[in-house]
């Protein structure tokens, strides 16, 4: 069970495929038993909970916070995996920065918020090529290339 919300005070196009995608990677991942959200946000508050929580005081993309870190978390039979944050403005940047469409920036955050909240990481670089391979994998099975 996930949750798409939009904080940003902008439209998101194509949010139907987001759904679409999120639901692949919970059934990829087996994560039928799970609850997340995903949480939109513009880069002013992105900067605020980057400084508040990474004490750095500077917008980001995606934010994940991983609520099964802690033990309570539980409620009864479901997973509470957590919140991702992802900057819809820093989105739209790196959209253009990297050539490629929104559809395929907002995926990309996604599943790397995803992966983060089911405790991938990318501070080694044998974890980073583990998480990144599984990120780049799921994108291009589901269609969503460069």
């Amino acid at each position: 069970m996930f949750e798409i919300i939009n904080e940003s005070g902008n439209t998101i196009d194509n949010i139907d495929v987001l759904y679409e995608f999120i639901d692949y990677l919970v059934l990829k991942e087996n994560l039928d038993d799970a609850i997340f959200n995903i949480i939109f946000i513009d880069n002013k508050k992105i900067q605020e909970i980057n400084k508040q929580y990474r004490h750095i005081d500077a917008p980001t993309d995606v934010i994940s916070f991983a609520l099964e870190d802690t033990e309570d978390c539980c409620i009864s039979e479901y997973r509470v995996l957590g919140d991702i944050y992802i900057s819809l403005d820093k989105a739209k940047e790196q959209a253009i920065y990297y050539n490629h469409s929104l559809k395929r920036e907002i995926c990309f955050l996604a599943v790397h918020g995803l992966l983060h909240l089911l405790g991938y990481d990318h501070q080694t670089k044998e974890d980073e090529q583990i998480m990144f391979k599984k990120q780049e994998d799921y994108l291009n099975d589901y269609g969503i290339e460069r």
